[in-house]
């Protein structure tokens, strides 16, 4: 298969993840992930070497440890109790598995779950599941950033050689 082909289907990974990034239902990194890993790859990995491969993966990781943390984050920051902290934490996790709808709805409903039968209130169980959600905005944006170091990255070493 000639080359140019193998570069389109890696830059569409890219774009992909990237876009995906904000879109839930992509996994943005490992798509971004993927497709630096077959240009690297299509190249022989002569200007993309396994140092950088590394480097790339660990920010791969951390895209899904900021996933989860966010969330969690935005929960406490408004207060929430522990049980809350923990639901919000289940619920990304299970939310994942669900699409968009799990991902919005998944974090709020265990994080007022758990702050519901930690302390049996319906309004600050409310704002716990609000600054969830805010912690989820937040985790977006900070793994657009990682998303675009990691695209960073791959351009430099890729020029440098």
């Amino acid at each position: 298969m000639d080359p140019n082909w193998w570069w389109v289907l890696a830059v569409a990974l890219i774009v992909v993840g990237v876009a995906g990034t904000f879109l839930p239902v992509l996994p943005g990194a490992l798509l971004v992930f993927g497709g630096m890993l077959l240009g690297a790859w299509i190249d022989d990995f002569q200007r993309i070497g396994w140092v950088t491969l590394v480097v790339l993966g660990l920010l791969t990781v951390l895209v899904f440890v900021v996933d989860v943390v966010a969330g969690l984050l935005g929960a406490k920051r408004v207060g929430a109790s522990k049980l809350a902290i923990v639901g919000a934490a289940i619920g990304t996790i299970v939310g994942m598995f669900f699409g968009l709808v799990g991902i919005v709805i998944a974090p709020f409903i265990g994080a007022v779950a758990g702050e519901i039968i930690e302390r049996g209130k319906l309004a600050p169980a409310a704002r716990v599941g609000f600054g969830t959600w805010l912690g989820l905005i937040a985790g977006t944006f900070a793994k657009f950033g990682i998303v675009l170091a990691m695209v960073g990255v791959f351009v430099a070493a890729y020029l440098i050689d």
